[in-house]
């Protein structure tokens, strides 16, 4: 029966894709998520008030792009595009797109029209997340251009068809006000009223668990994390005692003593919780991979023991192939009939977009396997073997139910750690990351380290930055870096980021100063700047210490060997122990600290070979852990509060240089693999 409150949200592939139902729920209007090629006639049928269209990784102008029915554009029925859903409105209309020497990843001041229904209460200057590599080139006829990010449209508006189209991301919290413009396009465009209201999360998570579970048993996998213990509390309520298992599986790669307080802290709330120590079976862990998913017969390998793999989605494939086999092996040994034995797991919202599972998304990109959604789990769920209460729930909520069901607050505030753990905070490398556009992208960054001095000497790559920055850009990097001496460099190794909805595997920017006193906020916005002019960065670090003009040109062999984990794990616990000591633990959302297989100022002349590492801080904060950016010394943590936690990690034997993480996400992604 038609549904007079409820919108659909049609599926282009977008990593926010789920976020947008989220925000929509919480405005009290109900949502369907469909396929992006459903008919327009099956829309019109079902009664949707309105159509809101997602971002996506591909180009409209793909001979592979997804596919749709034009009718949608003209069923009478208001439609919100956002990101690739504007691309394909403006196209759809005559507009045309093209891939521009500007990209945008990251959050960006654009100026918008309040005149436009969907901008109606809004200052003319908004700061959105903007991350993109296509922009509208000719303006779709019929259509004004409601919002501008310096040269680009940013978004477009035809009031009279109730057709809109962003080019930002309006549904997470990195676009300040998102969740207005979508009340004007809900409220105020649709005419609905927000009536809708959701049952009690508790409630239904309870009802989940019971449909699927029956009378089995349940071994819950239990990391000591947030997710896992509140999906642990929320079987342990809505099962008899005797159907749950409930273990923690200590893979090797936990923080200092992790596994003993995981224990200590979950038998408190009544949790008999047994350890079990597979850190052996981790190392030397394998797993079957397919070497081209496009491809129609699929090829498979088996990967090298994890202890001597680089390469971060490997990592992450072997480990959550590993828990897997080993979860299999204490069913054996605790006589749990595999058949009438459910694993229990708790994958949040955030997890399973990522790692583009099919529950989430048919065609989002793969911007990390996360440990509970490999090809072991996936068809465990297909055999309806895996129990995952949190699967529609983001960070924030999850921590909310846990308050509901009086779980602690050391236990609901803990901040996040990865079930791959330490093993995807080491950067692994036998050899440097240096491809041919290695050079290039050197000059392009010292360059906007010295834009004061480079503008004057008319350098040939000048022309490029010139092209790709706004007027304002300009104006910051001319002062900034007339008032002080920048250095910047490229860092020889990959980290994982997310730009334009895709996954990317790509070069570290470094800077640095002669300065007493860090210019925090410059180096932040420099930091937003740079991978707009140089795409092939996802990720730029501040060097604590001496200027590096120049970054090594070769790296330690790191690989996760006892010696590499150990150099991390005292770094991590010292600038965790440090944080908490401060009184600002819960000022952050996360702090990974990660181990870089870099060696800074050695002698060229003693042909000193490398031998150390580097730790970089990654502080983070976010609300729904899909977007978010760097804590700035200063402003969101004390600056003394650092310079201890730096003081501290420097002092481990072996490191050569700490750096601080001046990224978003994205460009860059929480974790640095």
């Amino acid at each position: 029966m038609a549904n007079s409150e409820k919108v659909v949200i049609l599926d282009a592939g977008a990593q926010y894709g789920k976020v947008i139902d989220r925000k929509v729920r919480e405005l009290c209007v109900e949502s369907e998520i469909m396929p992006l090629d459903t008919p327009g006639y099956v829309l019109k049928e079902m009664g949707f008030k309105g159509v809101i269209i997602s971002g996506g990784p591909t180009s409209v102008n793909d001979g592979d792009a997804p596919t749709y029915d034009p009718a949608i554009f003209h069923l009478g029925i208001p439609l919100l595009g956002i990101c690739y859903g504007l691309q394909m409105l403006n196209k759809e209309f005559g507009g045309t797109i093209k891939k521009k020497d500007i990209r945008e990843d990251g959050q960006f001041n654009i100026n918008v029209d309040p005149k436009v229904a969907i901008f109606r209460g809004l200052a003319k200057q908004q700061n959105v997340l903007l991350t993109h590599g296509d922009s509208i080139d000719k303006l779709a006829k019929g259509f004004t251009q409601a919002a501008s990010s310096g040269k680009l449209v940013a978004a477009i508006a035809n009031d009279k068809k109730r057709l809109y189209g962003v080019q930002f991301h309006p549904e997470v919290d990195l676009t300040e006000n998102g969740k207005q413009i979508f009340k004007n396009f809900l409220h105020n465009v649709c005419g609905l009223t927000g009536t809708f209201s959701m049952k009690s999360r508790e409630e239904m998570c309870i009802l989940e668990i019971q449909r699927c579970v029956g009378s089995n048993k349940v071994l819950a996998l239990v990391s000591g994390g947030v997710d896992s213990t509140v999906c642990a509390a929320l079987l342990r309520k809505a099962l008899k005692e005797d159907q749950v298992v409930a273990v923690h599986i200590d893979n090797g790669f936990m923080r200092k003593n992790e596994s003993e307080s995981v224990k200590v802290s979950l038998e408190r709330l009544g949790l008999n919780l047994q350890v079990i120590d597979a850190s052996l079976t981790f190392y030397n862990g394998t797993t079957t991979i397919i070497l081209d998913k496009d491809q129609p017969n699929q090829t498979t390998c088996l990967t090298a023991t994890l202890n001597t793999t680089i390469h971060p989605e490997e990592k992450r494939q072997i480990i959550g192939d590993t828990f897997m086999k080993v979860a299999d092996q204490i069913c054996k040994e605790l006589d749990l009939n595999p058949l009438e034995t459910l694993l229990a797991q708790g994958t949040l919202r955030p997890d399973l977009i990522e790692s583009a599972s099919s529950m989430v998304s048919g065609i989002a990109d793969t911007i990390k396997t996360h440990h509970n959604d490999t090809f072991l789990v996936r068809q465990l769920r297909s055999e309806g073997r895996v129990v995952e209460p949190l699967k529609d729930f983001h960070k924030d909520e999850v921590r909310q139910i846990g308050r509901d069901l009086g779980l602690p607050a050391e236990v609901v505030e803990r901040h996040p750690f990865p079930g791959p753990g330490l093993a995807i905070r080491v950067i692994c490398a036998e050899e440097p990351y240096i491809e041919k556009d290695f050079g290039e992208t050197n000059v392009l960054l010292k360059i906007l380290a010295d834009y004061a001095n480079a503008d004057k000497r008319r350098h040939a790559l000048m022309e490029r930055v010139q092209s790709l920055t706004t007027d304002e850009e300009k104006n910051f990097l001319k002062l900034m870096t007339s008032s002080q001496k920048i250095y910047a460099t490229l860092l020889p190794i990959k980290t994982v980021g997310v730009q334009g909805d895709c996954r990317t595997y790509n070069y570290c920017a470094a800077l640095s100063t002669e300065s007493e006193s860090t210019p925090w906020n410059d180096l932040y916005t420099l930091g937003k700047i740079i991978p707009k002019i140089c795409h092939n960065i996802n990720r730029v670090v501040y060097i604590f210490g001496s200027p590096v003009p120049d970054s090594p040109r070769d790296v330690t062999a790191t690989f996760l060997t006892p010696n590499v984990l150990g150099t991390l794990r005292q770094a991590d616990h010292l600038a965790r122990k440090t944080l908490m000591d401060s009184g600002f633990y819960n000022k952050l959302s996360q702090m990974p600290i990660v181990l870089v297989p870099l060696h800074f100022d050695r002698d060229p002349i003693m042909h000193q070979p490398s031998c150390q590492r580097s730790v970089a801080i990654r502080t983070f904060l976010t609300n729904d852990f899909m977007t978010g950016v760097p804590a700035i010394p200063g402003k969101d943590i004390p600056e003394k509060v650092i310079s201890q936690i730096v003081n501290e990690v420097a002092s481990v034997p072996g490191i050569s240089r700490v750096m601080y993480d001046l990224t978003g996400k994205p460009p860059g992604t929480t974790e640095w693999e």
